[in-house]
């Protein structure tokens, strides 16, 4: 009998929008279902953050596990804040890039976040996925976008994508600055009268850069959850006062 070191799994977000489309698996990790300890408690993902090694590790296999995937097919990016899109076809740390496309089956894609989106993207009729980080700085640079065309540029087709964003900060819990709500566009920010600063809605911007890129409306899922105001459950940068975890959004094409 296996032991519960090799059954364990973590718990799950699924995206709805690829829930009927056997090729494609992906899903977005909550807090819960690690071994890490406060403040990384429990299910940290994030090599970088000053987490115990093997707590990294086991909780990456977990996650994997849930997903059904080889913890060795996994591919990350090497996230900086900018639009850069990597294509790739093997398992690896892939540095300096915001986005990954593959079209290779069983590679999973991973994208860490702490209040940022991830976005997955898939055409499952041509085989091509793809996953992005957006922050404000990632948004501003249409890295979406980015995203898609590259997806178009290895045979995806812009109107037979789907996409997910994950659970991120909301326009309720996204303060910013003049300087920053001035590179949005004025659709997607408001000025709440009981607050000195402007909100972004990160969501909404995502939205319409996928839309803008070819994605159909109806085939864009976008959570409702903020990372902010639901620290129980998620990891956010925001609301941590020293160091925190990290989460997964994933997408893999099935072999």
């Amino acid at each position: 009998m296996p032991s519960a070191a090799t059954t364990d799994r973590s718990p799950l977000l699924r995206p709805r929008i690829f829930a009927d489309v056997p090729s494609i698996t992906a899903g977005m990790s909550t807090r819960h279902g690690g071994v890490s300890g406060p403040p990384y408690d429990t299910l940290n993902l994030g090599r970088h953050v000053g987490d115990t090694a093997s707590c990294v590790e086991e909780n990456r296999r977990r996650f994997c596990a849930s997903l059904d995937t080889d913890p060795a097919w996994l591919a990350t990016a090497g996230q900086v804040h900018g639009s850069t899109v990597r294509v790739i076809d093997a398992p690896r740390h892939e540095p300096f890039c915001d986005g990954l496309v593959t079209t290779t089956p069983g590679l999973l894609l991973a994208i860490a976040v702490a209040d940022c989106a991830a976005v997955l993207l898939a055409d499952p009729e041509h085989g091509v996925a793809g996953a992005c980080h957006a922050g404000w700085r990632g948004a501003v640079r249409k890295i979406a976008v980015d995203t898609v065309a590259t997806m178009t540029g290895h045979g995806a087709v812009p109107d037979q994508i789907r996409a997910y964003v994950s659970p991120c900060l909301s326009q309720e819990a996204f303060e910013v600055g003049p300087e920053v709500a001035a590179q949005f566009d004025d659709a997607v920010v408001a000025q709440p009268e009981d607050a000195d600063r402007p909100h972004v809605d990160l969501k909404a911007a995502l939205r319409r850069q996928l839309e803008a890129a070819g994605v159909p409306g109806d085939a864009i899922e976008v959570s409702r959850r903020c990372t902010l105001q639901e620290t129980d459950h998620f990891f956010s940068y925001r609301a941590a006062d020293d160091a925190t975890g990290r989460m997964f959004g994933a997408i893999t094409l099935r072999p």
